[in-house]
């Protein structure tokens, strides 16, 4: 029989109950963001997962409210229940990390063990099982883990009933009451500091709490426990594993997370707003840069929550398709914005051009810091060869970098009655709603107010062979804000594969029309030459007979972002 504690403790007991709720409840809402954002950065559909995780969590968190029935002594369950979840929240995120590099680089093992050729990589079968297991792998370790959190709550309303040694009519009135502020100081917590370090260290960080939870029940309740000595002991050696964690699983989830790429990683870094790797590939010296054209050691491969923006070896190809068409066609590069590409390379081949200004606007200031002083960030071989690549043009004293939201930001260059010769629009694909904006109708036209009258405006439309819809859709959303001419063009980029951009003009001359007068690009290109530009603007028969058929993006539709998720996942086999 349980010993009742005295009443004048009940103050002291209460209070402690309600602030470990409040406190396991914001731990609780963490584990959700953890576990869903590192999925989607790994598998590339981020928002779909947050989503359908979130929704299996709160679903499995109900069945373990209904489960905490079945735990005899509250005490004891509530002990063994915060073991349970500090394990689980301190390794999980190891563990997918583990399942999918496994099953994602099996057959490329099994095919160099026994010296298969690249067309006969082992699949389907087994392997189709296993990586399906793997995908859903973050889903698995979010039902058992909201299951477990879920029982929290009914096992803390029970301990206030046994302490009270009666019927409490506001139990879980007041149990709930401190869930719910925890949860948004969780939510709080996350985005003020977790979100912005690494995310082994904030699982660690956030398990610790369940684990002083625990310890705080020993001590409290120390002569309503059963096996006391063991408690005692998995706490401590749990803490020990939680330690570890915190010091060195950010060490092993990036050697986990080297196995999903081709190449060595060599750096990364997870900024507020996204995760950046760099890989290197060591080819010799006889690699040589057709752009650049000097012997590259090695290749430089970037990423941004596993989607590659682009490798040394060709990003020159994607470049001056970028740049070269709008600059070539606009009659004056006097003063140039840049919308995105925060790590200097469209900037670097704008200034060839010899602008006398140029305004970048780009959200994510660590990038750019990266980027412009890669020796503070950087190995000292990464830092080199990044400098080498966009020549530092970052720190050019022409260029003024806005480090902030750019569909806010243009507001404030149209209140300064600012105008551009051309505009170059190079950011992410629409893979995120708040991309999706960037490549709505609403901005296009808010951008065109920006430009000059014999002025040009260039963006990046993502892949017109694995996206095609959204490249077209881009195209369309362009033209509904009522550009003059829109026109769309497209190449092969090695290592995106087929790829594509938008041009448009806001008055005048078309940009293809434009292009037709000159004799020859301004600037001199290894690459590029005139012909071969014009020759982009030509795509293959009934490249547009859907086209009536493909929306146009505003600000409430998200009909880009679907679109394009629709077209990574068929892509990725994902559904």
């Amino acid at each position: 029989m349980i010993k009742q504690i005295p009443k004048k403790s009940h103050l002291l007991d209460d209070t402690l109950l309600i602030l470990t709720m409040a406190v396991l409840a914001g731990c609780g809402l963490i584990y959700e963001y953890l576990l869903s954002h590192y999925a989607g950065r790994v598998l590339g559909v981020m928002e779909s997962t947050i989503y359908t995780m979130i929704g299996l969590m709160i679903v499995s968190m109900g069945l373990g409210a209904f489960a905490a029935r079945k735990v005899r002594c509250a005490f004891n369950g509530f002990v063994y229940l915060e073991l349970i979840i500090a394990l689980l929240g301190s390794s999980a995120i190891l563990f997918i990390g583990a399942l999918i590099a496994v099953t994602q680089t099996l057959p490329h093992i099994i095919a160099d063990m026994f010296s298969l050729p690249p067309d006969m990589l082992p699949q389907g079968g087994i392997f189709n099982q296993l990586s399906f297991l793997a995908v859903n792998s973050p889903y698995f370790f979010g039902v058992i883990l909201g299951f477990f959190i879920g029982m929290e709550i009914p096992l803390i309303a029970r301990i206030r009933e046994q302490i009270h040694g009666k019927h409490l009519a506001n139990n879980l009135g007041t149990i709930y009451g401190a869930d719910y502020i925890g949860a948004g100081l969780g939510a709080a917590i996350w985005v003020v500091f977790l979100l912005s370090i690494d995310i082994s260290k904030a699982a660690a960080l956030t398990a610790s709490l369940n684990l002083i939870a625990g310890a705080f029940f020993i001590m409290r309740y120390w002569q309503h426990l059963h096996w006391r000595k063991t408690f005692v002991s998995l706490h401590a050696l749990l803490a020990v594993v939680i330690l570890l964690m915190f010091n060195y699983g950010n060490q092993w989830l990036n050697q986990m997370n080297s196995l999903l790429y081709l190449d060595k990683v060599v750096h990364v870094q997870k900024t507020r707003y996204q995760q950046l790797t760099f890989t290197m590939r060591d080819m010799g010296f006889n690699s040589t840069n057709t752009e650049l054209g000097t012997p590259q050691k090695s290749i430089i491969n970037f990423y941004l929550n596993g989607r590659l923006q682009f490798s040394s070896i060709d990003e020159h190809i994607y470049h001056d398709y970028l740049v070269a068409p709008v600059l070539s066609g606009s009659a004056r590069h006097d003063n140039i914005l840049i919308i995105g590409g925060g790590d200097g390379l469209a900037l670097r081949d704008v200034l060839k051009y010899s602008p006398e200004k140029v305004t970048l606007i780009d959200l994510d200031s660590e990038l750019i810091d990266i980027f412009q002083t890669p020796n503070e960030h950087l190995n000292a071989n990464l830092a080199r060869k990044i400098s080498y690549l966009n020549k530092g043009s970052l720190k050019d004293e022409r260029v003024t970098i806005l480090r902030s939201d750019a569909f806010i930001t243009i507001n404030e260059l149209l209140k300064s009655k600012q105008v551009f010769d051309a505009i170059i629009v190079d950011l992410p694909d629409p893979s995120h709603p708040d991309l999706n904006k960037l490549y709505t109708v609403n901005f296009y036209a808010r951008l065109k107010q920006l430009l000059s009258g014999d002025g040009l405006i260039a963006i990046q439309s993502t892949s017109p062979y694995h996206a095609k819809e959204s490249f077209i859709s881009i195209g369309k959303t362009l033209n509904a804000a009522n550009y003059a001419h829109v026109q769309q063009y497209h190449d092969n980029v090695p290592s995106f594969g087929e790829w594509g951009w938008t041009i448009a003009a806001k008055m005048g001359a078309s940009p293809l029309a434009r292009l037709n007068k000159l004799d020859e690009l301004p600037i001199q290109h290894t690459w590029l030459n005139l012909e071969i530009l014009k020759a982009a603007f030509i795509f293959p028969n009934n490249f547009y007979k859907n086209k009536e058929n493909i929306g146009i993006n505003t600000l409430g539709s998200h009909t880009l972002y679907q679109l394009h998720q629709k077209a990574w996942q068929d892509q990725q086999g994902i559904k």
